[in-house]
Protein backbone atom coordinates (compact mmCIF):
# COMPACT_ATOMS: atom_id res chain seq x y z
CA UNK A 1 0.00 0.00 0.00
CA UNK A 2 1.39 3.66 -1.32
CA UNK A 3 1.88 5.53 2.06
CA UNK A 4 0.74 9.17 1.88
CA UNK A 5 1.81 12.59 3.17
CA UNK A 6 -1.49 13.00 4.71
CA UNK A 7 -1.60 9.46 6.44
CA UNK A 8 1.88 10.36 7.91
CA UNK A 9 0.80 13.84 9.06
CA UNK A 10 -2.55 11.90 10.51
CA UNK A 11 -0.77 9.69 12.48
CA UNK A 12 1.86 11.83 13.87
CA UNK A 13 -0.73 14.37 14.77
CA UNK A 14 -2.33 11.29 16.63
CA UNK A 15 0.81 10.05 18.17
CA UNK A 16 3.04 13.10 18.61
CA UNK A 17 5.89 10.50 17.17
CA UNK A 18 8.49 11.92 14.82
CA UNK A 19 7.58 12.12 10.57
CA UNK A 20 10.35 9.17 9.85
CA UNK A 21 8.69 6.88 12.72
CA UNK A 22 5.59 7.89 11.73
CA UNK A 23 6.54 6.82 7.99
CA UNK A 24 8.29 3.72 9.06
CA UNK A 25 5.27 2.25 11.20
CA UNK A 26 2.59 3.01 8.44
CA UNK A 27 5.26 1.24 6.17
CA UNK A 28 5.82 -1.80 8.80
CA UNK A 29 2.09 -2.02 8.95
CA UNK A 30 0.85 -1.84 5.08
CA UNK A 31 -0.94 1.39 5.93
CA UNK A 32 -2.83 0.29 8.54
CA UNK A 33 -3.31 3.25 11.26
CA UNK A 34 -4.09 1.06 14.44
CA UNK A 35 -1.54 -1.18 13.30
CA UNK A 36 1.05 1.40 13.26
CA UNK A 37 -0.17 3.21 16.53
CA UNK A 38 0.55 0.11 18.37
CA UNK A 39 3.97 -0.47 16.80
CA UNK A 40 4.88 2.90 17.84
CA UNK A 41 3.62 2.18 21.36
CA UNK A 42 5.72 -0.20 21.21
CA UNK A 43 9.02 1.23 20.36
CA UNK A 44 8.28 3.41 22.96
CA UNK A 45 8.01 6.01 20.69
CA UNK A 46 4.38 7.36 21.11
CA UNK A 47 5.41 7.83 24.62
CA UNK A 48 8.00 9.36 23.93
CA UNK A 49 6.65 11.88 21.82
CA UNK A 50 3.27 12.24 24.19
CA UNK A 51 5.95 13.28 26.93
CA UNK A 52 7.14 15.78 24.87
CA UNK A 53 4.39 18.37 26.36
CA UNK A 54 5.41 18.19 29.60
CA UNK A 55 7.75 21.05 30.91
CA UNK A 56 11.17 19.81 31.96
CA UNK A 57 13.09 22.48 33.50
CA UNK A 58 15.18 19.92 36.11
CA UNK A 59 17.72 17.93 34.88
CA UNK A 60 21.41 18.99 34.33
CA UNK A 61 24.20 21.09 33.08
CA UNK A 62 27.55 19.57 31.77
CA UNK A 63 30.76 21.10 31.07
CA UNK A 64 34.00 19.60 28.97
CA UNK A 65 37.15 20.71 27.94
CA UNK A 66 39.55 19.91 25.41
CA UNK A 67 42.57 21.80 23.39
CA UNK A 68 41.46 24.96 24.41
CA UNK A 69 37.65 24.65 23.64
CA UNK A 70 35.38 24.31 26.86
CA UNK A 71 31.91 23.37 26.08
CA UNK A 72 28.61 23.44 28.64
CA UNK A 73 25.70 21.96 27.77
CA UNK A 74 22.00 21.63 29.23
CA UNK A 75 20.00 18.48 28.91
CA UNK A 76 16.21 19.03 31.08
CA UNK A 77 14.02 16.23 32.61
CA UNK A 78 10.87 16.91 33.95
CA UNK A 79 12.35 16.28 37.44
CA UNK A 80 15.25 16.44 39.83
CA UNK A 81 15.36 12.81 40.67
CA UNK A 82 16.28 12.35 36.72
CA UNK A 83 19.09 14.43 37.52
CA UNK A 84 20.34 12.04 40.11
CA UNK A 85 19.88 8.88 38.38
CA UNK A 86 23.06 7.30 36.98
CA UNK A 87 22.02 6.45 33.37
CA UNK A 88 20.64 9.87 32.66
CA UNK A 89 24.34 11.67 34.12
CA UNK A 90 26.12 8.61 32.20
CA UNK A 91 24.01 10.14 28.91
CA UNK A 92 24.55 13.41 29.87
CA UNK A 93 28.07 12.97 29.98
CA UNK A 94 28.32 11.78 26.54
CA UNK A 95 26.37 14.14 25.10
CA UNK A 96 28.68 17.14 26.73
CA UNK A 97 31.68 15.13 24.93
CA UNK A 98 30.04 14.71 22.15
CA UNK A 99 29.44 18.68 21.70
CA UNK A 100 33.28 19.20 21.96
CA UNK A 101 33.25 18.44 17.75
CA UNK A 102 30.31 20.39 16.87
CA UNK A 103 29.62 24.07 16.28
CA UNK A 104 25.45 24.32 17.23
CA UNK A 105 22.67 23.37 18.61
CA UNK A 106 21.39 21.41 15.67
CA UNK A 107 24.66 19.85 15.18
CA UNK A 108 24.73 18.37 18.41
CA UNK A 109 21.57 16.88 18.15
CA UNK A 110 22.41 15.43 15.20
CA UNK A 111 25.75 14.09 16.41
CA UNK A 112 26.93 10.50 16.45
CA UNK A 113 26.81 8.74 20.19
CA UNK A 114 27.04 4.94 20.15
CA UNK A 115 25.60 4.64 16.99
CA UNK A 116 22.38 6.86 16.94
CA UNK A 117 22.30 10.16 16.80
CA UNK A 118 21.89 12.08 20.27
CA UNK A 119 18.62 13.43 19.37
CA UNK A 120 17.34 9.85 19.14
CA UNK A 121 19.24 8.55 21.94
CA UNK A 122 17.63 10.96 24.19
CA UNK A 123 14.07 9.95 22.72
CA UNK A 124 14.94 6.47 23.72
CA UNK A 125 16.07 7.46 27.18
CA UNK A 126 12.81 9.32 27.32
CA UNK A 127 10.52 5.53 26.37
CA UNK A 128 12.90 4.01 29.43
CA UNK A 129 12.65 6.62 32.26
CA UNK A 130 9.01 7.76 31.34
CA UNK A 131 9.98 11.42 31.47
CA UNK A 132 10.35 14.60 29.15
CA UNK A 133 13.99 15.45 28.11
CA UNK A 134 15.24 17.63 26.00
CA UNK A 135 18.63 19.02 25.01
CA UNK A 136 17.96 22.60 25.16
CA UNK A 137 21.02 24.58 24.75
CA UNK A 138 24.92 24.27 24.34
CA UNK A 139 27.40 26.86 24.31
CA UNK A 140 30.78 27.11 23.64
CA UNK A 141 34.42 29.03 24.22
CA UNK A 142 37.91 28.60 23.17
CA UNK A 143 41.04 29.89 24.82
CA UNK A 144 44.88 29.48 25.22
CA UNK A 145 43.18 27.96 28.72
CA UNK A 146 39.58 27.31 29.69
CA UNK A 147 38.70 26.86 33.03
CA UNK A 148 35.49 24.77 34.09
CA UNK A 149 33.34 24.94 37.35
CA UNK A 150 30.05 23.32 37.93
CA UNK A 151 28.03 24.72 41.45
CA UNK A 152 26.19 21.96 43.15
CA UNK A 153 27.52 19.02 41.21
CA UNK A 154 25.81 16.09 41.06
CA UNK A 155 28.23 13.95 39.59
CA UNK A 156 32.09 14.85 37.72
CA UNK A 157 31.92 17.51 35.87
CA UNK A 158 27.68 18.28 35.67
CA UNK A 159 25.27 19.99 38.21
CA UNK A 160 22.94 23.09 38.36
CA UNK A 161 24.91 25.38 36.75
CA UNK A 162 28.07 25.30 34.20
CA UNK A 163 30.86 27.98 34.27
CA UNK A 164 33.35 28.31 31.67
CA UNK A 165 36.12 30.89 31.61
CA UNK A 166 38.68 31.65 28.70
CA UNK A 167 41.83 33.25 29.78
CA UNK A 168 45.60 33.80 28.81
CA UNK A 169 48.60 32.56 31.36
CA UNK A 170 48.09 29.08 33.52
CA UNK A 171 47.02 30.15 36.55
CA UNK A 172 44.08 27.50 36.93
CA UNK A 173 43.53 28.00 40.94
CA UNK A 174 42.39 31.94 39.91
CA UNK A 175 40.10 31.08 36.80
CA UNK A 176 38.42 28.50 39.39
CA UNK A 177 37.82 31.51 41.56
CA UNK A 178 36.52 33.49 39.01
CA UNK A 179 34.55 30.91 37.36
CA UNK A 180 33.16 30.73 40.98
CA UNK A 181 32.61 34.51 41.45
CA UNK A 182 30.54 34.19 37.91
CA UNK A 183 28.47 31.30 38.69
CA UNK A 184 27.38 33.29 42.49
CA UNK A 185 26.66 36.91 40.31
CA UNK A 186 25.63 35.98 37.09
CA UNK A 187 27.37 38.91 34.81
CA UNK A 188 25.80 40.10 31.82
CA UNK A 189 29.05 40.61 30.08
CA UNK A 190 32.66 40.48 30.18
CA UNK A 191 32.63 44.43 29.18
CA UNK A 192 31.11 47.44 28.42
CA UNK A 193 31.95 46.56 24.85
CA UNK A 194 30.29 43.61 24.96
CA UNK A 195 26.76 44.64 26.47
CA UNK A 196 24.10 44.63 23.82
CA UNK A 197 23.57 48.11 23.22
CA UNK A 198 19.68 47.90 22.95
CA UNK A 199 19.68 46.79 26.82
CA UNK A 200 22.31 49.35 27.99
CA UNK A 201 19.85 52.43 26.12
CA UNK A 202 17.01 50.85 27.68
CA UNK A 203 19.02 51.09 31.68
CA UNK A 204 19.64 54.64 30.75
CA UNK A 205 16.06 55.65 29.84
CA UNK A 206 15.18 54.04 33.23
CA UNK A 207 16.99 55.93 35.28
CA UNK A 208 16.35 59.26 33.39
CA UNK A 209 12.94 58.69 34.23
CA UNK A 210 13.50 57.71 38.07
CA UNK A 211 15.61 60.91 37.73
CA UNK A 212 13.18 63.19 36.59
CA UNK A 213 10.83 61.92 38.85
CA UNK A 214 12.82 63.92 41.52
CA UNK A 215 11.91 67.34 39.60
CA UNK A 216 15.72 67.98 39.14
CA UNK A 217 16.72 70.25 36.32
CA UNK A 218 18.09 68.60 32.62
CA UNK A 219 21.75 69.19 32.91
CA UNK A 220 21.40 67.68 37.08
CA UNK A 221 19.51 65.02 35.93
CA UNK A 222 22.23 64.10 32.64
CA UNK A 223 25.31 64.37 35.33
CA UNK A 224 23.26 62.13 37.71
CA UNK A 225 23.36 59.73 34.46
CA UNK A 226 26.74 59.47 34.34
CA UNK A 227 27.08 58.48 37.87
CA UNK A 228 24.68 55.89 37.99
CA UNK A 229 25.17 54.01 34.20
CA UNK A 230 29.00 53.59 35.54
CA UNK A 231 27.74 52.20 38.98
CA UNK A 232 25.30 49.86 36.71
CA UNK A 233 28.21 48.90 34.50
CA UNK A 234 30.09 47.45 37.45
CA UNK A 235 27.21 45.72 38.66
CA UNK A 236 26.53 43.83 35.39
CA UNK A 237 29.93 43.45 33.82
CA UNK A 238 32.49 41.04 34.76
CA UNK A 239 35.65 42.59 34.85
CA UNK A 240 34.09 45.59 36.41
CA UNK A 241 32.36 43.81 39.30
CA UNK A 242 34.07 43.50 42.57
CA UNK A 243 35.61 40.33 42.97
CA UNK A 244 33.60 38.25 45.60
CA UNK A 245 37.34 36.74 47.13
CA UNK A 246 38.70 40.23 47.54
CA UNK A 247 36.40 43.18 47.33
CA UNK A 248 38.74 46.02 47.26
CA UNK A 249 39.52 44.53 43.50
CA UNK A 250 37.57 44.28 40.69
CA UNK A 251 37.76 41.39 39.24
CA UNK A 252 40.11 43.10 35.72
CA UNK A 253 42.47 44.29 38.29
CA UNK A 254 42.34 40.86 40.53
CA UNK A 255 43.40 39.60 37.00
CA UNK A 256 46.12 41.68 36.48
CA UNK A 257 47.43 41.19 39.59
CA UNK A 258 47.53 37.28 38.95
CA UNK A 259 48.96 37.39 35.35
CA UNK A 260 46.08 36.70 33.51
CA UNK A 261 43.92 38.02 30.94
CA UNK A 262 40.10 37.25 31.15
CA UNK A 263 39.04 37.16 27.14
CA UNK A 264 35.42 35.38 27.93
CA UNK A 265 33.25 33.30 29.89
CA UNK A 266 29.57 30.84 29.81
CA UNK A 267 27.54 30.50 32.61
CA UNK A 268 24.55 28.18 32.05
CA UNK A 269 22.20 27.39 34.57
CA UNK A 270 19.36 24.37 34.69
CA UNK A 271 16.05 25.49 33.96
CA UNK A 272 16.92 29.39 33.62
CA UNK A 273 14.05 31.11 31.36
CA UNK A 274 11.86 28.10 31.73
CA UNK A 275 8.54 28.95 32.83
CA UNK A 276 6.99 26.44 34.90
CA UNK A 277 3.34 26.44 35.37
CA UNK A 278 2.50 25.30 38.58
CA UNK A 279 -0.17 22.33 39.29
CA UNK A 280 -1.46 21.15 42.78
CA UNK A 281 -1.96 17.75 43.44
CA UNK A 282 -6.03 17.56 43.03
CA UNK A 283 -5.49 19.43 39.24
CA UNK A 284 -3.00 16.61 38.13
CA UNK A 285 -5.07 13.82 39.16
CA UNK A 286 -8.39 15.58 37.84
CA UNK A 287 -6.26 15.62 34.55
CA UNK A 288 -5.09 11.90 34.57
CA UNK A 289 -8.51 10.78 35.01
CA UNK A 290 -10.26 13.08 32.57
Amino acid sequence: MAITAAMVKELREATGAGMMDAKKALTENDGDMEAATDWLRTKGLAKAAKKSGRTAAEGLVAVAVAGGKGVAVEVNSETDFVGKNADFQAMVGKIANAALGVSDLDALKAADLDGKTVEQTVTDAVAVIGENMSVRRMAALEGANVVTYVHNAAATDMGNIGVLVAMTGDNEAFGRQVAMHIAATNPAALNEADLDPAIVEKEKQIQMDIARESGKPEQVIEKMIVGRMKKYMAEVTLLNQQFVVNPDLTVGAAATEAGVEITGFVRLEKGEGIEVVAEDFAAEVAKLNG
